[in-house]
């Protein structure tokens, strides 16, 4: 494959740093699987990579360079493609007039140096970079390939790790095809559908995506609130995937005409406990499967550590905690909602309370406190679980989601009579709450006797702390997002450079953030003379709120987060 091939042997021999019958060993196996000298010495444990990359930098003369701290130029990464970088091992990291800097793990390929000339007409200065860097960079940049990763995922994966434990849902049929059922059982399945599950966790996903195409099944995984691709499996391996997750989550697995819901239920390593939420649609192309992981584990319910500024947490902590009234708390989905009830919920579970929460779906289990999931199919909605809270001599209701006007006017009279009650809604900020409920019929005198406080959140990307830099954005470009003179001219921002912590992304965790309105006087009185969902937006920010877009600078100015976030997740006010 290369020239020079028994060179770095014999360098590395002279140098007492392998043996002679080490030196035989590798040479055979290089001469067996086609590969370099180099990388068998190192893949055997002979050497390893980092005095590899030593001495290839002394044998050819040429400097190391590390690719973790390096910034790519995205023009430069175009003019090799993927293909050849992963054939030669290699990855161009700058180029100058008419010469181009390329990191090799063997800088002595002449043949990969030829091609690269080749087909792009510039000079090459080849320099040398571990080879595991190499491979993560292409990665990083060129997006991952899934065919390898299918690979590594199955390579690095061990069976001890994980155990299905018992299931939650009940819902499976006993008639099953027995074809589909043995298809979903056989063992190369099992480890390919439980790696999927535990690689999740490992990259720190929210959601599994399995989507089934005319040729290929994409799997992405969603992290940090981004989907990200992360392998492509052969179409015929559809059926068996999804037949296995129907296996897991006690679904039905003959049947694969209508959408189906289950839960899965697996125990890992040091007695840790991980569910699954599963969702299976039918597609034009088969089925489709997303699954959404539910750890406990990781489940924030101190609100102190949520991400509040200090004013917006004293109010929602004076509404959780009035005798009676309403909180309703609104975003779109993925947007930590249930969280943030979870946290206002534990806060009030005491042994004095009587909580009750009707949900679509349950997705923790919470000790002391009631919960309900709701079943349309068998008549119970959330107006019905509302009805028969109310006769459980309740403290504190939780309505997973206000959907209809029956299920808003039985929780505004609950709140009425004495009932602390949380609930969400689907819109776009706090003031938009008001008009959504105008629109299902609540009369403006019921919302502003039942409601105490609307809250609104997102959540942004938090830059990775092992790569966080200094950063400048024009000042026009500020003064557009809303930051103040004030804000420009003393904020220091700083934004993720892109690290293995981050897989390059620059961005690890999230934060989130919250427009908090607090109904006062003035804001009722907004409310009761029907001014538009502008105006009392206006209104609630002369009374203090802080809106989205506030809430976002002043995570940017702390360096918690980067403008694009903060333009990704809210509005302009």
């Amino acid at each position: 494959m290369s020239t020079n091939r028994n060179g770095i042997g014999e360098l590395l021999l002279r140098e007492r740093v392998i043996s002679l019958t080490q030196l035989k060993t590798a040479q055979d196996q290089a001469q067996k699987s086609g590969k370099d000298l180099a990388y068998t010495l190192a893949k055997l444990g002979y050497t390893s990579e980092n005095e590899m990359t030593r001495f290839l930098a002394e044998q050819y003369r040429v400097r190391v360079v590390n690719l973790d701290d390096h910034a790519f130029d995205p023009e430069t990464l175009k003019l090799i493609s993927r293909e050849q970088c992963e054939k030669h091992r290699l990855i161009p990291i700058s180029r100058g007039g008419s010469t181009i800097v390329v990191a090799m793990a063997n800088p002595g390929d002449l043949r990969a140096i030829d091609d690269v000339k080749f087909l792009t007409g510039f000079n090459v200065e080849p320099v040398v970079a571990l080879e595991g860097a190499i491979v993560a960079s292409i990665e990083r940049y060129y997006g991952v390939k899934p065919q390898n990763q299918y690979a590594d995922v199955m390579a690095s994966f061990d069976e001890a790790d994980v155990a299905i434990a018992e299931t939650a849902n009940a819902t499976s049929t006993d008639v099953a095809d027995d074809a589909a059922t043995k298809e979903g059982e056989e063992a190369p399945i099992v480890r390919l559908v439980n790696a999927l599950l535990v690689n999740a966790i490992k990259k720190r996903a929210s959601d599994i995506h399995i989507e089934p195409y005319d040729r290929i099944v994409r799997i992405r995984y969603r992290i940090d609130g981004m989907l990200i691709q992360e392998m492509e499996l052969p179409k015929k391996l559809l059926n068996a995937v999804i037949s296995r997750i129907k296996i897991m989550s006690n679904l039905d697995i003959a049947e694969r005409r209508v959408p189906q819901d289950g839960r899965i239920k697996i125990k890992l390593s040091r007695d840790r406990e991980m569910d699954y939420r599963v969702s299976i649609l039918p597609v034009i192309w088969g089925e489709k499967a997303v699954l959404r992981l539910l750890d406990k584990s990781n489940l924030q319910l101190d609100m102190t550590k949520l991400g509040f500024d200090v004013k917006p947490l004293e109010d929602f902590q004076w509404a959780i905690h009035q005798p009676w009234g309403m909180v309703l708390v609104t975003g779109p989905t993925g947007s930590g909602k249930t969280t943030t009830l979870y946290s206002a919920l534990s806060e009030m579970n005491t042994p004095g309370h009587n909580i009750s929460t009707a949900e679509d779906p349950v997705e923790y289990n919470l000790q002391g406190i009631n919960q309900v999931q709701i079943r349309e199919d068998v008549g119970l909605s959330f107006a019905a679980a509302l009805r028969s809270f109310l006769r459980q001599d309740p403290d504190v209701l939780m309505v997973g989601e206000i959907r209809d006007f029956e299920t808003a006017e039985i929780a505004i009279k609950a709140a009425l009579t004495g009932h602390s009650v949380l609930s969400t809604l689907h819109t776009n900020d706090a003031p938009a709450t008001v008009s959504r409920l105008l629109n299902m019929g609540i009369e403006p005198f019921l919302i502003t006797a039942s409601l105490n406080l609307i809250l609104a959140q997102r959540l942004a990307r938090r830059i990775c702390a092992d790569c966080k830099a200094p950063h400048t954005v024009e000042v026009e470009i500020l003064k557009d997002i809303g930051f103040s003179e004030e804000q420009i001219a003393t904020g220091k921002l700083v934004k993720g450079a892109g690290c293995k912590s981050c897989n390059g992304s620059g961005y690890r965790g999230r934060v989130a953030l919250y427009e908090v309105m607090r109904f006062n006087d003035q804001i009722r009185e907004l409310v009761l003379q029907g001014v538009s969902t502008a105006e009392l937006k206006a209104g609630a920010i002369r009374s203090g709120m802080i809106t989205l877009r506030m809430a976002g600078i002043k995570k940017v100015l702390e360096g918690m987060t980067t403008t694009e976030e903060v333009l990704r997740v809210t509005m302009s006010d």
